[in-house]
């Protein structure tokens, strides 16, 4: 009895973490995977590792800034530069999360609609069914949001997890690889000759980057709240970024078996196409199919429901800016009846629509690189907020290993821009 308690009991907490785990696993994720493992074999799976631990640190001090003052990341630093510095940021991020909202909402439109029709198509030729089914899933996700809210979105998406996680793990195992190998790419890092893009990519993009943000508001909606908090979430986050990772070496070790090519969203299907023809069969096809569905649909369930919390957040924060608000940090909770909060889950839902007509030529790895851009911007704003024991108190603050970790996460990345755009 004692045992099916503590059970429970973790599932009750790791809620919060696995969906924003499972929000950051979506197109970007598989296909980057796949083709990584593709282009340079199992020799970077130990970059899956460090994108793993990345997004853990970053999303740790997330919370702990929450928790030690009742704001957001965003509240903190919009709000507590207050000078000039604040109203760019404002400004900036704007810009970012409506660029971000519109290609990924897009995205996974496209994507829910490919695997769709690659399980269930209703036109042989063409695949023009996967547009409708685009928008079907886009209009399924607005209906369990506002039906249900986040009860209801965390129970779907749980179900969704599990079935990913089994599935595409499954199917990791199936096609064989060498074990030896697999332990030797996951415990030395070697990045081979013109990878560092991929590995980049690799590590940025595993488990998310702009979602990362979500994970305040989930714990918000589990009443997490004080310094109290800061070792739950802490579990939390563990078990979540432990299933991205396996997550993400399954990815590597599946498209290092095949040889994978493509862009955007077909490429998943043409990974499973490949899975066909592999001795898995048309067995192993289906079974990975299912799991890229749930990974990709639970991903687009999590998008509609969170970034509208973000951008909530934000009208918040500029509405106690304005001159009738008493100065000060203070910013009224965002919450799903709020018009900001319903108006931005349509948009998201409807405008991104008309990419479902348009094919996307851009190539993978230059749209996962964009999204790891975030990740330093993230780890210099924890730099700024959480190293300050006036904000945060002392016991709340950044240890020294921890700010040796962030600014190491926004050398790597920086270093890592500066050797693309320089490369001859």
């Amino acid at each position: 009895m004692a045992d099916k308690r503590k059970r429970q009991g973790l599932l009750k907490i790791i809620g919060p973490g696995l969906l924003v785990a499972a929000t950051g696993v979506g197109a970007g994720d598989l296909a980057t995977g796949a083709l990584t493992g593709t282009k340079l074999g199992l020799t970077v799976l130990w970059a899956v590792l460090v994108g793993a631990l990345i997004k853990f640190i970053l999303n740790e001090g997330l919370a702990r800034w929450q928790m030690a003052t009742g704001q957001t990341v965003l509240e903190g630093a919009i709000l507590r530069p207050r000078s000039v510095l604040s109203r760019i940021v404002q400004s900036v991020f704007l810009v970012y999360l409506l660029m971000w909202s519109y290609f990924v909402a897009s995205a996974l439109m496209s994507a829910c609609g490919v695997a769709t029709h690659a399980m269930l198509p209703l036109l042989d030729s063409g695949g023009d069914d996967k547009i409708l089914y685009g928008m079907a899933h886009s209009v399924l996700g607005v209906v369990l949001v506002l039906g249900g809210g986040y009860k209801l979105i965390e129970k779907v998406m749980s179900v969704c997890i599990a079935v990913m996680f089994v599935t595409v793990v499954s199917t990791a195992v199936m096609v064989g690889p060498d074990w030896l190998q697999v332990v030797s790419g996951l415990t030395t890092p070697v990045i081979p000759q013109g990878g560092l893009v991929w590995t980049v990519a690799l590590a940025g993009g595993v488990g998310g980057t702009l979602t990362v943000l979500c994970y305040g508001y989930w714990i918000r909606e589990k009443g997490r709240s004080g310094p109290d908090a800061v070792r739950t979430c802490r579990i939390d986050l563990a078990v979540a970024y432990a299933f991205t990772a396996i997550f993400g070496v399954s990815m590597v070790i599946i498209g290092s078996t095949i040889t994978v090519e493509g862009k955007g969203a077909k490429l998943i299907v043409t990974l499973a196409d490949k899975l066909l023809a592999s001795p898995l069969g048309a067995g192993g096809r289906w079974v990975f199919l299912i799991g890229a569905w749930c990974a990709l649909f639970s991903s687009l369930l999590g998008v509609w429901q969170a970034v509208p919390y973000i951008f909530a957040d934000f009208c918040n924060i500029a509405r106690s800016r304005s001159p009738e608000r008493m100065p000060g940090p203070t910013v009224e909770p965002v919450n799903t009846r709020q018009p900001a909060y319903r108006a931005y889950l349509l948009t998201i839902a409807i405008v991104p629509m008309v990419g479902l007509f348009f094919s996307f030529t851009q190539v993978q790895r230059v749209y996962a690189v964009f999204g790891a851009m975030f990740m330093p911007l993230l780890a210099m704003a924890l730099l700024f907020l959480n190293t300050r024991q006036d904000w945060v108190g002392a016991k709340m603050k950044n240890r020294l290993i921890t700010n040796i970790f962030l600014v190491a996460t926004v050398l790597l990345f920086l270093a890592a821009a500066l050797f693309m755009v320089w490369k001859p």
